[in-house]
């Protein structure tokens, strides 16, 4: 009885002390993964329940915080399979608001104008990267957001440090397109000619 009560001691020492500092950063990876905040709370949800069901697996004093994105990584992999397997179901509620938009010519007008408000306001770096393929998104948030090395990001994917290097250098670009307007907006310019 001892021995369990000084394991459990030692797994919520370990929770509290090396994983809850990074739970900050492990919903945002979340957030960008899922790209709504429903779905960011289940993923970052089930990310921290697996960490405490499987902690005992988990070697104090490493990277934590890779061990963390690791697990909802695999996570959101696991959902979006089970998302493509599963045949689609039409939620009643979903039908009625479906129905709704196809009777008042009102309700797109108002929608559009909310729409544009996301956008006006919202943050366009942010709307770039969610707008990237989730490939390239993951890697782009592990390596310029979390500050990941290649190596850690090529162990947290499960891919080789080439397809991370190669995966970053096409998401940058693919963001510079993307902001290309928006910096010079700002002012920016591509010195490059």
């Amino acid at each position: 009885m001892l021995l369990m009560t000084n394991k459990a001691t030692l797994f919520e020492r370990i929770f509290e002390d090396e994983f809850m500092p990074h739970s900050d950063a492990l919903y945002n990876f979340a957030y960008h993964l899922t790209g709504n905040e429903d779905d960011a709370n289940d993923l970052f949800q089930e990310a921290l329940m697996k960490a405490w069901r499987f902690v005992d697996k988990y070697e104090a004093g490493t990277n934590a915080k890779a061990w963390l994105f690791t697990i909802a990584k695999n996570a959101f992999i696991n959902e979006y399979r089970r998302k493509v397997k599963s045949p689609n179901r039409v939620e009643l509620q979903d039908y009625v608001v479906y129905q709704d938009k196809q009777d008042t010519p009102l309700t797109s007008g108002m929608e559009m104008r909310e729409e544009m408000f996301q956008y006006l306001i919202g943050d366009e770096v942010t709307l770039a990267i969610n707008q990237l393929p989730v490939d390239f998104r993951t890697v782009i948030l592990l390596s310029d957001v979390e500050d990941f090395k290649y190596d850690e990001i090529a162990s947290i994917l499960d891919i080789p440090i080439g397809t991370v290097r190669s995966r970053l250098h096409r998401a940058r670009n693919l963001l510079k397109e993307q902001l290309k307007s928006y910096a010079e907006q700002l002012g920016y310019q591509d010195k490059r000619g």
